[in-house]
């Protein structure tokens, strides 16, 4: 059974569009891989932080929002974790 998520993410500041979009494909490729689907992904605008996060001042900010198997996203935030070009993210389960 599929519920809704959505999952935010912080990509280093150094990166041009084109450059977080295929950060962004890939995360989504990552979904779809493993049976969700992908209402919409894409970047969202690139900000300054509230406060300095692994010695980055700002960030692109990307938000997907997508529906998966309830196992997804556990794997989903493993993958973030470990790619250095993600410096924060978050997953939500949406309301029904």
């Amino acid at each position: 059974m599929s519920k809704k998520y959505e999952a935010f993410y912080i990509v280093k500041p150094d990166f041009n569009d084109g450059d977080v979009q295929k950060i962004a494909d890939h995360f989504k490729g990552i979904v779809e891989n493993h049976g969700g689907t992908v209402e919409k992904a894409g970047k969202w605008d690139k900000r300054k932080l509230a406060y300095e996060v692994n010695g980055f001042k700002e960030g692109n900010y990307v938000l997907m929002n997508f529906e998966a198997p309830a196992d997804l996203p556990a794997e989903l935030g493993r993958l973030m974790r470990i790619n250095d070009d993600v410096i924060r993210h978050r997953i939500y389960k949406l309301e029904d």
